[in-house]
């Protein structure tokens, strides 16, 4: 959590190697992400999901397909993923939609899309950049509520990054409190002193 320009969509960006941190290094479970060759960052990358605040969603393809999408990228027969993208649609509570193109969506449902897209691969951890900030309170509400049940449900691992300290509290059981550079603090939400 941070104000804006404090460095979280950097932070993010880095945690996937969508952009090389300057020093630093980066590890899923054991195996460091920093050093590996291209072929093989490709392959750890499919452990990591990413939801973006702005949706990115394949507006040309249904709902179905483009929670697949990322299934038939690795090459998975089309049987397999769409009973995957499936259970996922199920768990967001969209599998009413599968046949939908994601134009047709609200907001909040867009959202959703996107979220089963990135779960449709098993990730062990999901990153999510500024996921409710477009949304409207209600949808915002919803959807965090959403979060809670399905991270308890798929088990992943969570890193998210806001402005909103609230937010924050609500959905995390860790804080980093972000500054220009460094991170300022880190620890258990109640360990932390949070601006209001």
């Amino acid at each position: 959590v941070g104000h804006s320009g404090a460095g979280k969509s950097t932070l993010i960006r880095c945690l996937n190697l969508l952009e090389r941190p300057t020093s630093g290094r980066v590890f899923l479970d054991d195996t460091e992400l920093t050093g590996l060759p291209a072929g093989e960052l490709r392959a750890r990358r499919q452990r990591i999901g990413m939801i973006f605040q702005h949706f990115h969603l394949l507006d040309s393809r249904t709902v179905l397909d483009t929670v697949a999408f990322p299934l038939e990228i690795r090459g998975i027969d089309k049987a397999r993923r769409e009973k995957r993208a499936l259970e996922i649609l199920d768990i967001v509570g969209l599998v009413d939609r599968a046949k939908e193109h994601p134009s047709r969506l609200s907001g909040g449902m867009k959202q959703r899309v996107g979220i089963a897209r990135a779960l449709s691969m098993e990730p062990k951890v999901l990153l999510m950049d500024e996921p409710f900030g477009a949304l409207d309170a209600l949808t915002r509400a919803h959807l965090q509520d959403e979060l809670l049940r399905i991270i308890a449900k798929t088990g992943s691992t969570v890193v998210m990054v806001t402005h909103d300290v609230d937010e924050a509290v609500l959905l995390s059981d860790r804080i980093v409190m972000m500054t220009n550079g460094p991170a300022a603090r880190i620890g258990q939400i109640l360990d932390i002193d949070l601006p209001r």
